[in-house]
């Protein structure tokens, strides 16, 4: 397997998403359970019949451009791929000294985020992204190596990843969180997102209410034709709220805030986002209970 990575990572990038766009659509017909849960979300959110048609295809690529993006050499930068929008949020943020927190969805190619982001301002600030390591021993190899880069560093989901994240805040520097994936139980709360209750982190918000950080939204939209990627960088639409009759009820309406902005994001394109995830479903045991209390 880990041969046939190594070749495709060699592939141009119109090659891999032309044949990503066949994997996607195979994985479709072959599943019908992720062809029953990519249309039950889909239609959640009111996407018609071709943008859900779409997101199929985009499925794929997402999977066929991941072999090109761990594997690629430290010294091919992704800059002339990389097109900006709203860069100097983020130079404003590191400015400030504070930190910064990073939220991106499964949106487009989010795998470039953080080698985009270490890529361009890891002369001066590191990147600790947080990641939920692979079941399997050779990609969990692989996806480490490829995600520990200059001025990029990894968190496993666990309570040294938490505490790892928190002391990279306080130097001033910036972490990356997928705000949209289901957490293990005891870390998360249940909030609306597209209108269903989905177990949302609550990790991210304490992130910023313990350290002062400040807090970005940002994604990558896939270009077509492998001509690209063009990163976009927001400011939540609202502050976090900061007031509640309780902790549990500030942290429900933190996630319920930080999902509107999710949304927000995957409304620009939903075609390229992974309707296919079951972002719906009952959270897994924990398997470190005291790593939510650590951003208490």
């Amino acid at each position: 397997m880990l041969a046939l990575m190594r070749w495709l990572a060699g592939r141009s990038l119109p090659s891999l998403h032309a044949t990503g766009a066949c994997i996607g659509w195979l994985a479709y017909a072959l599943s019908p359970t992720y062809r029953g849960r990519l249309r039950d979300n889909a239609a959640l959110a009111g996407l018609g019949d071709a943008e859900r048609r779409a997101s199929v295809a985009e499925a794929g690529r997402m999977v066929a451009e991941l072999p090109w993006l761990w594997l690629r050499p430290h010294d091919r930068p992704l800059g002339p791929l990389l097109q900006w929008q709203g860069a100097e949020l983020i130079d404003e943020a590191l400015d400030a000294g504070k930190g910064l927190v990073l939220l991106t969805p499964h949106l487009g190619c989010f795998e470039v985020c953080a080698q985009a982001i270490a890529e361009r301002w890891g002369h001066r600030t590191k990147l600790t992204a947080m990641y939920r390591p692979a079941r399997q021993a050779w990609l969990r190899e692989l996806e480490e190596g490829a995600r520990r880069r200059p001025g990029l560093e990894t968190a496993p989901a666990a309570l040294a990843g938490v505490r790892q994240m928190i002391r990279a805040l306080r130097r001033g520097e910036s972490v990356g969180l997928l705000p949209d994936q289901v957490p293990p139980a005891g870390m998360g709360v249940w909030a609306p997102f597209f209108g269903k209750p989905a177990y949302t982190m609550t990790l991210a918000t304490r992130l910023v209410q313990q350290t002062g950080a400040a807090l970005l939204l940002i994604w990558t939209e896939r270009l077509p034709r492998g001509a690209g990627f063009v990163l976009r960088v927001m400011r939540p639409q609202a502050a976090l709220p900061t007031m509640a009759a309780s902790d549990d009820a500030l942290q429900v309406a933190c996630a319920t805030q930080v999902n509107r902005d999710m949304e927000t994001l995957i409304r620009q394109k939903p075609q390229q986002y992974l309707w296919g995830y079951h972002r719906y479903k009952q959270p897994r045991p924990l398997d470190a209970a005291p790593a939510e209390g650590a951003a208490k």
